[in-house]
């Protein structure tokens, strides 16, 4: 891996206390983009001649998509993303990272540091074995982090205007003192759970991170430097920043903006490259304003400005969490309604597919299923419950937290299912647990469904329960479960986490499926499907030409092609000899082959029972090799 020998190192700016550690922040799926990224002809020198990664350069064919760009930024005059040089993100976790790697990708001429902590979690950035997965991410990141030589130019690209080198501008650093003394611009990614302690505990904002950071911030900013939320946070906390850095630093002018993540783990960085809006809160003053134009200006680099919104920090804070509210929400109506279907003869799919197709409901989040897990959902919720409680609007409270009440119950009947296969007697029996991530293509276990269902199953004492998830990290499945093995005394052992699926469910008395990865399908997937559902057709040929940009793999010979343009990957520095990662890749067989059911259906005991708790699995497919399914939402 090419480094900058320049660039500040590894030291902690700060000692870590016992409430600290690598600050993560929280993924929130968004509403479905509708169409890809557009630009103006004017661009284009501009965009090569810096070596700007971007399919602008061919997508200016069309004039219909040109004129329409061209007419929607006309209403805007805003300041060239030229006066900010330097960005640092604080917070490397699963929405710092692949924001700052995005935001260098598009934005060449401005350097990004992304600062944590954790130095073991900075060196993993720095490595081949980035500490979050997302496709697509590892290519952004070896492109930005280490630059890479271009081969070919497109044919569309005159040769005297091909770019040869991209720059590398996406730095990885623990030394948040002196990346944020140089930043323009400050991005809050850093960790927000809900308090467990004190006043409005279970419900309320844990802002311990957010605090001390902007503590940090107030200590090294240089005059006029901005501050940008990122994390999901309460209403009003853009007010509470002004007002520390009021009393903080009095004489110094800083500017606070809202600027919500709409991510959804497993797809960030289609999400960020294709955003269906981009919230920017400010305190609606003239400077306000202006700050809210700058940063602006850096997403106008890719994103179309029809789609940049920009309201006031109270609106942009709350209308994060309705969102997430809104969305959670669909989930449990569905999933209440799963309950009515099992006890009676109606298919809940079937449910959801006719209630999908009006209009004014839509098919989104209507897949019935074990409930919905992660940092985000539940934490969001209970944020605008407490928020509600403390103006007084018991009933608006009641309302939302009956959205989280119904998510635990659908854990807890799924759970309940299991027990009922085997007559509430699982002595000496083994379970085989297909999935632990809270959500397909992610290794994030964080409030993991799978914790509750497991926590279930230990009460009834069954001999084992074996887990494999594609993505996760065993010490993270097994820090996730501290609490559910500690529960257990002398249970431990039950609980094992394997790295093959079919020696995880050898001599399984029932197979749980938890998540509805790819691999674990039993038919044929287009995973050209849902990407091409979100785009107009009128924009088709644009997003075909965007889609190898950020989700196509290097090939082995490290060169990532797109666009007609050949990167040549800067070849990354091997690990040492001892390197945990590297034997923990090696260990893992290929997640890509899907599973071969007929091979664990030969394997499994009598009645050979497999509960899907995400409703993906043909039943047909399944009696053709001898399995008996029991399905979420089927009698």
């Amino acid at each position: 891996m090419k480094t900058n020998e320049t660039h500040p190192g590894d030291i902690p700016s700060s000692p870590r206390g016992p409430s600290e550690g690598s600050l993560y922040e929280d993924s929130t799926p968004p509403t479905t983009p509708a169409s890809s990224p557009r630009f103006g002809a004017s661009r284009v020198e501009e965009l090569v001649l810096s070596s700007f990664p971007h399919p602008s350069v061919t997508y200016i064919l069309d004039s219909e998509l040109r004129a329409q760009d061209t007419s929607s930024t006309a209403t805007v005059q805003r300041p060239s993303a030229e006066l900010v040089e330097h960005v640092c993100v604080v917070g490397a976790g699963y929405v710092g990272g692949p924001t700052a790697a995005v935001l260098a990708l598009y934005n060449p001429t401005i350097t990004v540091d992304v600062v944590d902590r954790d130095p073991g979690r900075i060196q993993r950035w720095r490595s081949p074995h980035l500490p979050v997965h997302e496709p697509a991410l590892d290519n952004v990141v070896r492109v930005t982090r280490d630059g890479a030589d271009i081969a070919s130019p497109d044919t569309l690209i005159p040769t005297s205007l091909a770019p040869s080198k991209r720059q590398p501008n996406l730095f990885f650093t623990c030394d948040a003192a002196t990346s944020i003394s140089r930043a323009d611009m400050v991005f809050l990614a850093v960790n927000t759970p809900t308090k467990t302690f004190g006043l409005g505990a279970g419900r309320a904002t844990d802002m311990t991170a957010v605090d001390e950071v902007v503590r940090e911030i107030a200590r090294h900013a240089k005059p006029g430097a901005i501050i940008v939320e990122k994390s999901t946070v309460p209403c009003g906390t853009a007010q509470r920043i002004r007002q520390m850095f009021a009393t903080l630093r009095p004489e110094v002018p800083f500017e606070v903006l809202s600027n919500p993540e709409f991510l959804s783990e497993g797809s960030a960085i289609d999400n960020l490259v294709t955003p269906d809006r981009v919230l920017i809160g400010s305190s609606g003053t003239p400077a306000g304003r202006r700050a809210a134009n700058m940063l602006a200006s850096i997403y106008s680099s890719w994103v179309p400005t029809s789609r940049i919104i920009e309201v006031n920090s109270w609106s942009s804070e709350l209308a994060k969490l309705v969102a997430n509210a809104m969305l959670a929400q669909r989930i449990s109506s569905i999933n209440s309604i799963s309950a009515i279907c099992e006890k009676t003869g109606a298919e809940v799919d079937q449910v959801a597919q006719a209630v999908g197709m009006d209009a004014r409901i839509g098919p989104q989040f209507l897949k019935a299923g074990v409930g919905f897990g992660g940092s985000c959902f539940r934490k969001d919720i209970a944020s605008l419950t407490y928020l509600a409680e403390s103006l007084g609007l018991d009933d608006v409270a009641h309302y939302w937290n009956q959205v989280n009440v119904m998510n635990g119950m659908q854990r807890r009947r799924f759970a309940r299912k299991v027990i009922d296969r085997f007559e509430g007697n699982l002595h000496r029996r083994k379970i085989a647990m297909l999935g632990f991530a809270f959500k397909k293509s992610t290794g994030d276990t964080r409030e993991s469904l799978a914790v509750d269902v497991i926590r279930l199953l230990m009460e009834e004492r069954p001999m084992e329960i074996a887990i494999y998830d594609p993505y996760c990290q065993e010490e993270d499945i097994l820090r996730e479960l501290e609490g559910v093995l500690t529960d257990q005394s002398g249970k431990s052992s039950a609980v094992r986490v394997l790295a093959d699926p079919y020696l995880a469910c050898s001599q399984a008395h029932a197979v749980l499926v938890m998540t509805d990865c790819d691999q674990f399908r039993n038919v044929p997937v287009n995973p050209r499907s849902r990407s091409q559902s979100r785009v107009t057709k009128s924009a088709q040929d644009v997003y075909d030409r965007l889609v190898p940009v950020t989700m196509a793999p290097a090939r082995p010979d490290e060169i990532w092609t797109f666009n007609g343009l050949s990167y040549h990957l800067a070849l990354q520095e091997p690990c040492a000899a001892e390197c945990a990662s590297c034997r923990s890749t090696s260990n893992q067989p290929a997640t890509a082959e899907p599973l071969e059911w007929a091979r664990i259906a030969y394997n499994l005991k009598e009645p050979k029972w497999v509960l899907d708790g995400r409703g993906f699995l043909d039943v047909r497919e399944m009696a053709k090799v001898g399995i008996q399914l029991d399905t979420v939402g089927r009698r």
